[in-house]
């Protein structure tokens, strides 16, 4: 449980990763993986949509999403045509239903607004993709409070330029900075820019 009490009241500035730090990228996967298989379905008459959209949701509690297209082609016979599509899918898909913040990080996030403190969200991962998400996230009228970065369009994580160039843009010192994410990487990446990390 992460509370703003918890943090300390000199910083000025919180920035958050997105996936699975502010929201569950499941959320976004699983629609995506039921698009994918409807559109299939759709062009193909099979496999049904249902059916392939139940195993590739196993298959992703199961084994994670890496290779989630090549599990699936294996098992119905997909041809090879559609991973495009399913790789458009995930950059561009027009999603059916709003992706939700986590409960604990919307109250946290309007805390941080009512004390009027910085808010940053800097993401991984393919910028199209990743502004896809924020553009279906029900953000309940923060998103007038963002400031958003994508770390691809300077360098990867863990290296710091997205997390230096801020520190310098807004005049803030490392020490009035905290890094909310996720996992080894984001923890390298806030340590590599002197910054302090907390991890959900």
């Amino acid at each position: 449980m992460i509370n703003y009490s918890d943090f300390d009241p000199a910083k000025k500035a919180f920035v958050f990763e997105l996936d699975n730090v502010l929201y569950p990228e499941k959320d976004y996967l699983l629609q995506v993986y039921y698009l994918f298989a409807n559109l299939l379905e759709y062009i193909e008459t099979v496999p049904p949509a249902a059916d392939l959209t139940a195993f590739m949701k196993t298959a992703y509690e199961h084994q994670g999403k890496e290779g989630i297209f090549d599990r699936a082609q294996e098992v119905f016979g997909i041809d090879e045509k559609y991973r495009e599509n399913f790789m458009r899918l995930h950059r561009e898909a027009k999603l059916p239903l709003k992706l939700l913040l986590y409960k604990e990080m919307l109250d946290l996030l309007q805390q941080i607004t009512v004390d009027r403190k910085m808010i940053f969200l800097v993401t991984g991962g393919n910028p199209i993709q990743q502004l896809n998400k924020i553009r279906h996230m029900e953000w309940n009228g923060l998103e007038n409070y963002l400031k958003v970065f994508f770390t691809d369009e300077l360098e990867a994580k863990p290296a710091p330029g997205v997390l230096l160039n801020i520190l310098k843009d807004y005049e803030l010192s490392a020490s009035e900075v905290v890094f909310v994410g996720n996992g080894e990487e984001d923890k390298l990446f806030a340590k590599n820019a002197g910054i302090e990390f907390v991890g959900v």
